[in-house]
């Protein structure tokens, strides 16, 4: 490798950043966003705007959200590694919070304001989405993409329960067979289904896959990574082809199974590649402004969105109205994370981070601020 190459490395190697990552969370909220506008709500009946022409390929744009879980298992275990449960906590406190409350009260206003006979929502489930534990009270999301932050969390708690015990690779490895096991239990029906609450058995093998590869990343390709990827693979592609017949069902239409195989596949493949360090040629530093759009982005498009397309459809072209849509969206996350995001996160690490106990000599230790729009999360 020349040089530039080796200071390339060196850099990388130095703050853990993948700016791969941040392009490739994008590209998967993007997919998303354009399945709800395309795809869902039309299909679904919520708009009556709609895109025959190209429904046909974004209605399996809602598979942005295994990538997710995937990229999720991977940043998340690079980010506690090394960490105290407090400051892993922390951390994600920081970084969720701030822009899913700003989120969650825009698309209330909106939806109070102007989705009547749309969306029906109660002060009561509001305030217990404030928490982001609704699921917990059976209490309605206030947005149909807040599910996905309960699967988050209870992932989060796994690797909170990690940084208490204390992190190896050994350790990790472990606890990813365990967790395999758990879930092929689950699905033959050995466990009981209250198990599933942590065992998440139709999402667990994305987040395993991911843990694994940050620990191929890390530490170096074993033989053990070269078994459980490939089974979490073949789990997820199992698993895939069964819940695209019963999103089909919803929707009325069919799944093409070799296609939900190869997407599957290829996000499984990207992610290989970059443990194995081979897509860092393609990394750029700009892109961290794509990986700062993706959670916000996802947080504010699809009810405020739907809500738009229905009382503008019919007086915008609806191709404009996509464009213009898409756009406004992109840069109303971009002024979350720039006015929201990026002040809140230092704020609540020093309020609710480690303190100087009393009587204590010195200055405390200063903890580590990952770059705005760090990879975490969506």
């Amino acid at each position: 490798m020349n040089s530039g190459g080796n200071a390339y490395e060196s850099r990388r190697r130095k703050v853990e950043r993948l700016y791969e990552l941040d392009g490739l969370r994008l590209a998967a909220a993007l997919c998303v966003v354009l399945y709800h506008y395309t795809f869902s709500g039309p299909v679904g009946g919520t708009t009556s705007v709609t895109y025959a022409e190209i429904s046909g390929l974004t209605q399996y744009g809602y598979l942005g959200v295994d990538l997710f879980f995937l990229i999720s298992g991977f940043v998340v275990l690079m980010s506690a590694w090394g960490k105290g449960p407090r400051a892993f906590a922390v951390s994600r406190l920081a970084r969720l919070y701030p822009a899913y409350w700003l989120g969650l009260a825009v698309t209330a206003l909106v939806t109070v304001t102007l989705g009547r006979g749309m969306y029906d929502i109660s002060p009561v489930q509001v305030l217990a989405n404030l928490t982001m534990f609704q699921s917990v009270a059976d209490v309605p999301n206030v947005d149909v993409v807040y599910w996905t932050l309960w699967a988050e969390m209870r992932f989060y708690f796994l690797i909170l329960v990690f940084a208490w015990v204390g992190m190896t690779r050994g350790r990790v490895m472990a606890l990813l067979w365990g967790w395999l096991a758990m879930t092929a239990l689950v699905q033959l029906g050995v466990l009981p289904g209250v198990a599933d609450l942590v065992v998440q058995s139709e999402f667990a093998h994305y987040f395993i896959a991911g843990m694994a590869l940050f620990l191929a990343y890390r530490f170096g390709v074993t033989w053990q990574t070269l078994l459980i990827v490939p089974l979490c693979l073949a789990n997820a592609v199992y698993r895939g082809v069964g819940y695209a017949e019963a999103v089909g069902r919803r929707y009325g239409v069919e799944y093409d199974p070799w296609v939900i195989a190869a997407v599957i596949a290829a996000a499984f493949l990207i992610m290989t590649l970059v443990a194995l360090r081979a897509l860092g040629p393609l990394a750029r530093p700009w892109l961290v402004t794509a990986g700062a759009l993706t959670y916000p982005l996802y947080l504010l498009h699809a009810h405020i969105g739907f809500i738009v397309v229905e009382r503008s459809g019919g007086t915008v072209n609806r191709w404009v109205l996509l464009a213009v849509l898409v756009a406004v969206m992109c840069l109303a996350a971009y002024a979350v994370h720039r006015w929201v995001e990026r002040p809140a996160a230092p704020l609540i690490r020093r309020l609710a981070g480690p303190r100087t106990p009393p009587g204590a000599t010195g200055s405390p230790r200063p903890v580590p601020v990952p770059p705005p729009g760090a990879a975490g999360t969506y």
